[in-house]
Order: C-alpha cells, then structure tokens, then sequence
C-alpha cells in the first residue's frame, strides 16, 4: 500500500473504528475466568503455525507454553478465555523503487498457507494476517474465510493472492472491516460481481485496492445499499466510470473515498461522489477526468483532502463554492496543465478560511503564469508546498520565510529570477529545497545552513555566482546536494567530506578551481553518486586511500587526472565510471581493469590513451563503454554481451580495428538502449505491449496516457526534458504527499 495512503487510513481507523483497538476486540492477556487458553483453540493455533514454512522474524517464537492467551499477536476474552483476535501483520514490508509493498519480498513475511484449522476459532472476532506471504498451493483467498462467521474485522491486504474473489465472504454477516487491498497496485484478483457485499449490513471500512472490477458497471449502486460504509478504497481497479446516478443516497455516513487510479473517462463533474457531502477525504488522482468542478462541491464543507492530480484536464479551473471549503487541509491539482494567473487562484480562490489551515498545496505541473503573491504568508499552516513546471517569473518572495511549518518547497522548472532570499533561512523545519531550472542570481545565503534538517537541497540550473559558503556545511542532515550548472567558483570546500548523511553530490558544470582529494571525501559514507565533471578541478587519490564508500556512479570529466592514471582509482568501487577528457595519457595499467570489470558503464573517451584492450575484455560487464578518441590499437571482438552496436559506435573515432566476432549492427537482447540503441518507438511499444499481462498493460496505458496528455500536450510548457537533478523526481504518484 502506498506509505502515505497507510497512513491516512490508520488515522481513519483509530477515529472511526476505535471499538477494533479497544473493548472486546484487544483485552488484557490476564483473563478473569481463572485458567489457560481453551485446548482445542491452542491446538488450533498450533496447527496454523505447521503451515508457516518460513518465519525469518520468528513472530511466532513465543508459540510454546500451555496457555495462548500469552502468545504473541494473540488475544483472548478476559471473561472466558476464547480466543477472540488473532493480529500476525507484517510490520516490516519491502518496497520497491516505486514505493510499492511486496510481502513476498519480504524477510519478516510468513511464508505459507492460511489452515483450515482457524475454523476452530469460533470466537475469533479479529483477524490480520496483512502484508504476508500466506499464498498456500493456489495463491487464492481461501474459501474457508467465509465460513468464520463470527468476525468483525478481516485484513488480508499485501497478500498477493490472485484469481476470483470469493462470494463466500458474503457469508460473514458481522463483517465491519474488510481489506483485500492489493499493495495499491494492480493485480491478478478480480471479480465479476460484488453485489455479496450487501449481506454486510454493518460494513464501515471496505478495502478493494488493486482487484479488477472491469466487468462491473453498476458498482456505485452496489455500495450505496450499504449505509454504514465509512471507508471506500476502490483504487486500481480499472474501473470506467464513476458517473452513474443514484436517485437516492444512502452513503450519508462515508467519509473517505478513493478512487485514484481507474479509468474514469467522462466529465469531471459527472461524477456521483458529489453529492456526499459527509466526506473528508477524496482522492480522484491519475483518471481522465476532464470539465469543471461542479457547483455542489461547495456543499461537501466537511473536505479536509482533495486530490485531483495527473488527469491531464486543463479545464479543472477553480469554481466560487470552493471558498466554501474551510476545513481543507490538502489541496492537490498536479498535472492537469491547467491555465491561469497564480496570484488570482491565491486571492480569489482560496479564501482566508482555507489559507490558514491548508497544509499541502501541490500546483505542479501546471501552465500557472504570473508571480508569487505576498499573501503566500497567509498560509501559515503549510507543510508542503510544490509550485514546479509552471510558468511563474519575479522573484521568491521574502514572506515565504514566515511559513515557519514548511517542511517541503518545490518551486523548480519555472522561470524565477532574482536572488534566493536570506528569508528562507528561517525556515528551520525545511527538509527538502528545489529551487532547481530556475533564472536565479546571486550567491547562495550563508543562512541556509541554519536548516539542520534540510535533507535535499536542488539549486540546479540557474546563474548563481560566488563560492559555495562554508556555513552550509552546518546542514548536516544533507543527503541530496545538487548545485550543478551555475557559475559557482572558487574551492569545493573539504568540510563537504563531514557530510557523512550524503548520499548524491552533484557540483558539475561549475567554475571550481583547486585540488580535490581524499579529504574532501573523509567521511563520506553513505555517499552513492558523485559528479565533479567540467570545473577546473585537480583529482588526486593517492593509492594508499580507503574509499569509505562504494559508488553507483562517479564522474571527474574534464577535470584534470592525468597523465598518469591515478593509482587511488584502484580503491574507487563504482558502477559507473566516466573519466573522458581528464588529460590521461599512456597505457591503461592492468589494475584499471580489474578495478572496474564488474563496472556496467566507463567512459574514458578524450583522452591520449594508447596500447591494446586487454584479451578477456568479452568477460566483462560492460553495458556501455565509450573508448573514443584516444591512441587505443589492436583488435576488439565485440561479442561482448550487452555492448553490441553501442561498442562501434564508442571505437569511431579510435584506430582500433573492429573484428566481426559479433554483428556491430545487432544489439544484444539485453542491450539497456540508452542514446546508443537505435529502437522504432511504434515496434517497441507493439511488442511490449503485446507481452504484457492485463494490470500491466493497464499500468502502462496509464503512463502513456499521461505522458501524451500532459507532455505532449503543452504540461511542460514547451520546454525540452529536464536535465537531472540531484533531488529526487517529485513525489511519488502512488504515494501522494507526505499528509495523504
């Protein structure tokens, strides 16, 4: 599940649902009635725990002794001893480089099956068995769930269960939490029907995330004969629409909706959802929505979150009733490419009322114009504020600097100018700062080191002049610094090497002057990438240097190395290594290939290199190598896995022969394509297409969708793809902002 949309749902659940966490439902392990857990119960429990087979965590170590009721994740009734909850949720689940969960790659998962045996816990009211890996021999939701007709409460979200999901469910008529949810992600789960739902007439929290519900239309009607529902999250569904009309509503009690992440194709204010006035929370994000906000939106005054992002619609403008919005405390709208001057939004549409207790505002993506206004201050409540990829000018304002609860200011890839006020040093929970592809001047304020909770700073592309000020070494929490393509000058100063939390450091394209050594990277180690290239700098390593880190990319390009390789490079452990135009001259010693031969790019191109390649170069792991432009001789076979054509084109400019081991011309399967892989747009999406599984291909239509809506159609406002940043690529889509 997305880590933010857990969050929310765990504050939802503690307000609405408090008689899960208290009462009946989690008493005391000490039990009145006088004795140890019922034996048929523990043998039970016994015989669920033979069908773990794998239990790194050792949750159920403490499954010994006579009585269960002490048992960890177990909880009996203090009256007569009954097992009546039984909580084994993952605490510590993986998630991938999208934010995504998977128990199955989860060390602290139970890997097993769900027993039979549970049917012998006839009192059991509550039962978590969430982000596991309890798949057993058909990785479907075992029927047997729907014959434990006494639960309240049934969390089974994270497991990757597929196929259909059971009707039987329908059989657990005290049901009033139930969570199937998928991770937020698409899924191999569906259903054709789920009309069975409505044999649960107590039903506050339904959690259906990631099941495909394509083949239901009437969906809304379904759920609205169901009155108690307090949670709906039906994200990643695929569903079409939402703009069925209910002639009677009965949802008077719903107070968070999700729906992000369908299909839905039709006018924005179409939409059923409304008319609940009783909602709080909203979520509508990466759908097809297009059209205005409808005039009944100033009705649901109870909204404290709205999130509309990444529908692609231009036309979602801002109606009066929003003023009625008063308890609103995250506004979303991101790429929508929607038109229009900032300061009127400000002024006209986001009254007083919702200034002072707005906590996100994310606008990115958009096609705003105009400057920042001054009543920018008025938002006093602010944690996060994202104004990237638009179309702003003037200066920042110095008021932002009275925001004194911001934690994230995301103004990027807009065309500020000016300098960067002092102000915004006083901003001392910031932990996150991208003023990056901006048109800002001036030095960089010494009182940005007052921030010791600044995690990423981007000032990226700008014209900011002078040295980098030593106070900002005082930011010691720093993990991002990316001060790339300025005109900064003078020395990288060697306190940057105390920085011993940073882990990307950008300082390229710069006009450094001085000697970078091993003190410069003294404490560095958490440090992952480094970029030096194309500044008037001096790298010397000395080959008695411990690197304290292990590198996924490093680049001194156009810094000066030579002539001779530096033996330090011998304690340097990378997966990308460019050192092109670095004034090496000779041959390249044998230790430089070792060094690097598990290395899946080098770039030593423009330099005076000579001598031959070594013979087993065809074992290494070079994907890309640029060789280009040196005094290299000698043969080459280019069956070199995942070169390919990539190899020829590096040796052009090289007297070295090609001799045709392999096709230049064909590149290897395994190629990672790049400027070097030569592939048709149309034939590669046929066939990546075509091999994709349903939720796949949906996930990428939704990718692409965006892409030409946003993209294509004028979101980025006619500029070209941003260079890399050093900040990470904006908040997740899956996740939303750090609030929900």
């Amino acid at each position: 599940m997305r880590p933010t949309t857990n969050l929310l749902l765990t504050l939802i659940t503690i307000s609405i649902f408090p008689f899960f966490t208290n009462g009946t439902l989690q008493p005391q392990h000490q039990h009145a009635h006088g004795g140890g857990c019922n034996p048929d119960e523990r043998a039970a429990l016994l015989s669920f725990k033979e069908g773990i087979t794998s239990n790194n965590t050792n949750l159920l170590a403490s499954w010994k002794g006579q009585d269960c009721c002490r048992w960890r994740g177990v909880s009996c009734c203090n009256q007569t001893g009954h097992v009546i909850k039984l909580h084994l949720r993952n605490p510590n689940v993986t998630l991938d480089a999208y934010g995504y969960d998977h128990a199955c790659a989860s060390a602290s998962a139970l890997f097993g099956e769900i027993s039979p045996s549970l049917l012998s816990l006839k009192h059991l009211k509550h039962l978590d068995l969430s982000m596991n890996c309890l798949l057993g021999p058909n990785s479907q939701i075992p029927h047997l769930l729907g014959s434990m007709g006494n639960l309240r409460y049934l969390n089974l979200s994270g497991i990757p269960f597929t196929g259909r999901v059971p009707s039987h469910l329908g059989n657990l008529s005290k049901m009033q939490y139930l969570d199937l949810g998928q991770a937020g992600d698409y899924s191999d789960m569906y259903s054709m029907d789920i009309t069975w739902l409505t044999k649960l007439p107590f039903l506050k929290f339904l959690g259906m995330s990631g099941v495909n519900l394509s083949g239901i239309a009437d969906w809304p009607h379904t759920l609205n004969m169901i009155p108690p529902l307090r949670v709906i999250d039906l994200s990643y569904c695929l569903l079409d629409s939402a703009n069925q009309s209910l002639l009677h509503l009965n949802l008077t009690k719903l107070e968070k909706l999700d729906l992000s992440w369908n299909f839905f194709k039709h006018s924005l204010g179409s939409g059923w959802f409304w008319k609940v006035t009783s909602l709080k929370y909203l979520h509508l994000e990466w759908n097809l929505l297009f059209g205005k906000f409808p005039d009944t939106l100033g009705n649901m005054t109870y909204l404290r979150v709205l999130d509309i992002s990444y529908n692609g619609n231009p036309d979602m403008m801002m109606t009066g009733n929003i003023k009625k919005l008063c308890s609103l405390e995250i506004l979303d709208l991101s790429g929508n490419r929607i038109n229009g001057d900032i300061e009127s939004l400000f002024v006209e549409s986001l009254p007083q009322c919702t200034r002072k207790n707005l906590q996100k505002l994310d606008l990115s993506y958009n096609n705003f114009t105009g400057t920042l206004p001054n009543i920018v201050s008025d938002f006093s409540k602010l944690s996060i504020l994202s104004l990237s990829n638009n179309n702003l000018v003037g200066p920042i304002p110095a008021q932002l600097g009275n925001l004194t609860c911001l934690t994230s200011l995301d103004l990027f890839w807009n065309h500020l100018n000016g300098s960067i006020p002092p102000e915004l040093g006083a901003l001392t929970t910031l932990t996150s700062l991208d003023l990056s592809m901006n048109d800002l001047t001036g030095s960089i304020p010494a009182e940005l080191g007052n921030l010791r909770y600044l995690s990423e700073l981007c000032l990226s592309d700008n014209n900011i002049t002078a040295p980098i000020p030593p106070e900002l070494m005082n930011s010691t929490s720093l993990t991002h610094l990316d001060l790339s393509s300025n005109h900064l000058n003078g020395s990288v100063p060697t306190e940057i090497g105390s920085l011993n939390n940073l882990i990307y450091l950008y300082l390229s394209n710069n006009r450094f002057t001085g000697v970078i050594t091993e003190e410069n990277f003294a404490n560095l180690t958490s440090l992952k990438d480094i970029d030096l290239s194309f500044n008037n700098l001096k790298i010397v390593l000395n080959s008695d240097w411990r690197a304290p880190f292990t590198l996924e990319f490093a680049s001194f390009a156009s810094c000066q190395m030579g002539p001779l390789f530096p033996p330090g490079l011998q304690r340097l452990k990378t997966n990308a290594l460019d050192i092109s135009n670095t004034t090496l001259k000779g041959e390249i010693p044998d230790w430089f290939w070792s060094t690097f031969s598990n290395a899946t790019y080098l770039d030593i191109s423009n330099n005076q290199i000579s001598g031959s390649l070594p013979a087993h170069m065809h074992s290494m792991a070079f994907e890309k190598l640029h060789l280009g432009s040196n005094r290299l001789t000698g043969p080459i076979l280019l069956s070199i896995g995942a070169l390919g054509a990539a190899m020829a084109a590096a040796l052009q400019h090289s007297p070295a022969m090609v001799q045709q081991g392999a096709s230049p011309g064909k590149p290897s399967p395994r190629s990672s394509g790049g400027a070097e892989s030569i592939l048709s747009s149309a034939g590669l999406l046929a066939g990546w297409t075509a091999a994709l599984t349903a939720p796949e291909a949906a996930l990428a239509f939704v990718a692409l969708r965006w892409i030409a809506a946003v993209v294509a159609g004028g979101g980025t406002a006619g500029r070209g793809t941003p260079p890399r940043s050093g900040c990470p690529p904006g908040p997740n889509p899956k996740q939303g902002g750090a609030l929900g």
